[in-house]
């Protein structure tokens, strides 16, 4: 697969060759010619497991400072070329000067928050579309609708936090009445470890995704642990934590009631530990991973994209668009809204 998204080409099919034809950049797969690009049309090249690239095409990326990002096939951040004079270094002081000015910090977390409640708005409202709602559910549409009309007039980020916890606390109230099958119950959302097969299966996709938005975030050169809505502690990725809330929803949750849902998922997926502690077994992981990785390649509109964008390249675009917002060059940061 190969996309261009935000003037960066992201290049994802296996043994794919790119070179440099003048001023043409060539991407070619089992000696026949798939793409052709003018360079100067291209700011970056986001390469996915078994990509190759000419020397002259990295030489003329370095030289233009054009970066080159290479990522494992599962999308793991695996290094970064760029030229002699970097961007990267005014970006991370720019990402650095945001957190300092509470408006923009508030702002950032205010979009956060708001894209997570209008995501798991829209997992509700798909539930009670699909059968009869229940107390709970309406419930909470009708909690989140109230924190989406709060957010904006939110003056602090302990008011916006609060809010999220608000909304997140009767999502998860009504979590139970997602699951269709009798196997699996929900009664709380626990965590560190988790308790209960669900929570388990929660944790798991959380995991994944925290690590496709760290590697948006590096890819693009900003630092995943300089966070705005969550609070910076050493070791953690605040950032990646931020900008795992548009997707929490959206793409964990909903692919964790689907694998539950169809009942690709069982008991015999799960291990009881002493203590209480619930995890996916080596056979759980695989099967969740493969459907993680399929869903991946689904693909949805974005409003800022004319083509359609392959789900797992979605933290890349948002992490890009997190950068032109806080380099000045867009006027607020516009999260991604999935339907």
């Amino acid at each position: 697969m190969i996309t261009q998204l935000l003037n960066t080409l992201f290049v994802q099919s296996q043994g794919a060759y790119l070179r440099l034809d003048h001023d043409t950049l060539k991407v070619e797969i089992d000696g026949q010619t798939k793409l052709q690009i003018p360079l100067h049309h291209l700011g970056g090249l986001a390469l996915f497991g078994n990509v190759l690239i000419s020397p002259f095409l990295l030489h003329r990326c370095a030289q233009d400072g054009r970066q080159v990002v290479w990522f494992t096939s599962k999308g793991e951040f695996q290094g970064r070329l760029v030229g002699p004079t970097s961007g990267n270094v005014l970006l991370r002081r720019a990402q650095h000067e945001a957190l300092d000015d509470p408006k923009k910090t508030l702002s950032l977390a205010q979009r956060f928050v708001e894209a997570k409640a209008k995501n798991t708005r829209t997992v509700l409202q798909r539930a009670v579309r699909e059968r009869p709602p229940t107390p709970l559910l309406l419930r909470a549409l009708e909690e989140h609708k109230w924190v989406l009309k709060r957010l904006p007039q939110a003056s602090s980020l302990d008011e916006v936090r609060g809010l999220e916890g608000q909304a997140s606390a009767a999502y998860f109230a009504a979590f139970d009445d997602l699951i269709l099958t009798e196997e699996f119950r929900f009664s709380g959302r626990t965590k560190r470890p988790p308790r209960d097969p669900v929570n388990a299966l929660l944790s798991f996709l959380y995991a994944l995704t925290i690590n496709d938005c760290v590697a948006a975030l590096e890819g693009v050169g900003l630092d995943p642990q300089i966070g705005y809505l969550h609070a910076l502690r050493p070791g953690r990725p605040a950032l990646a934590l931020d900008l795992l809330e548009e997707f929490r929803a959206w793409w964990a949750d909903r692919l964790a009631l689907a694998l539950l849902n169809r009942r690709q998922l069982a008991s015999k997926h799960f291990e009881h530990r002493p203590g209480g502690a619930v995890f996916l077994n080596e056979s759980g992981r695989r099967s969740v991973i493969e459907a993680y990785q399929r869903r991946k390649q689904e693909t949805v509109r974005h409003p800022l994209v004319k083509d359609p964008v392959p789900i797992g390249l979605l933290p890349h675009l948002q992490a890009r668009l997190l950068a032109r917002y806080l380099r000045g060059d867009l006027p607020e940061y516009p999260p991604f809204l999935g339907k």
